[in-house]
């Protein structure tokens, strides 16, 4: 698995397989966020078996597809809520891990500088600069 670590409490990373749950869990983290839209690529394994998977590693789970470029205010209102709500370490995935990233930063923006998003973000390997209007505007 490649997690990376992007604040306390919050990793992201690119696609995870059932299989990597327990592993997961062994790391520490309590809850699995699930960022990547089913049906996205042939062969991806889908949300209810990420789901399932999570919680018989004993992890929580939540559904939060992001669909490429797209990030709609009730999409960034339920991530804030799984941050405030879920038990932390957080996981979040997607393909690539980047709209994880980027979901965390513009549900972040109004609690934190925007310099830290972004350098929280490029610590981790992730360019948010692309939302810097956006984080700007929710800032």
């Amino acid at each position: 698995m490649d997690i990376r670590q992007i604040v306390p409490g919050f990793a992201a990373a690119p696609q995870l397989a059932p299989d990597e749950m327990a592993e997961a869990a062994a790391a520490g983290f309590r809850t699995v966020i699930c960022n990547r839209p089913d049906g996205e690529q042939p062969g991806q394994p889908d949300a209810a078996g990420m789901e399932a998977a999570a919680r018989a590693a004993g992890m929580a789970f939540r559904y939060l597809p992001v669909f490429p470029g797209a990030f709609p205010d009730d999409l960034v209102a339920g991530m804030q809520d799984a941050l405030a709500e879920c038990e932390a370490p957080i996981l979040a995935y997607c393909r690539s891990g980047t709209r994880s990233t980027m979901l965390w930063a513009l549900a972040e923006a109004d609690k934190r500088p925007v310099a830290e998003i972004l350098e929280a973000g490029s610590r981790a390997g992730y360019d948010l600069q692309p939302l810097l209007p956006a984080l700007r505007a929710r800032g």
